[in-house]
């Protein structure tokens, strides 16, 4: 009788988590490796429009030594320094998506927009940290809030 409750608990908990998505709360924290770099020159004085176009790739290394995603980046210049980009991060389980401003590739924060898979409709906000320059080297703290 205690494991037929016991078992009706644990099916009512699945099924009523079985609605909507969500993603979080939750930390994944993974580094990359640039593996790609184009800046395309939009011929105007200084660095306004110009693009820049990034592909990395993404490991865990407490995992495995080898890759376990990509990612995908466009950043356009607003002014000489100021860049709107938009990403996609392509792991394992799902897509997350990031957008936002940044000055400086060294510490930035986007905000995470959205995602597929695991992390359909994923909110909340990705830091990444600079640890090397050449090869390109980032960690990235991918903070989820649901």
């Amino acid at each position: 009788m205690v494991a037929a409750a016991a078992a009706a608990v644990a099916t009512g908990a699945v099924l009523a988590r079985g609605g909507d998505a969500e993603t979080g709360p939750a930390t994944i924290r993974i580094t990359e490796l640039q593996t790609e770099f184009r800046r395309v020159d939009a011929g105007a004085t200084g660095r306004i429009g110009d693009v820049e176009v990034l592909r990395q790739r993404l490991y865990n290394q407490r995992v495995s030594q080898r890759p376990i995603g990509n990612a995908y980046l466009v950043c356009t210049f607003l002014d000489r320094r100021t860049r709107l980009c938009n990403g996609t991060y392509v792991l394992p389980r799902g897509k997350i998506v990031v957008a936002g401003t940044l000055d400086s590739r060294l510490l930035y924060e986007v905000a995470i927009v959205g995602g597929t898979g695991l992390y359909d409709n994923a909110r909340g906000a990705l830091t990444v940290t600079s640890t090397s320059l050449r090869p390109r080297r980032d960690v990235l703290l991918f903070r989820l809030a649901g």
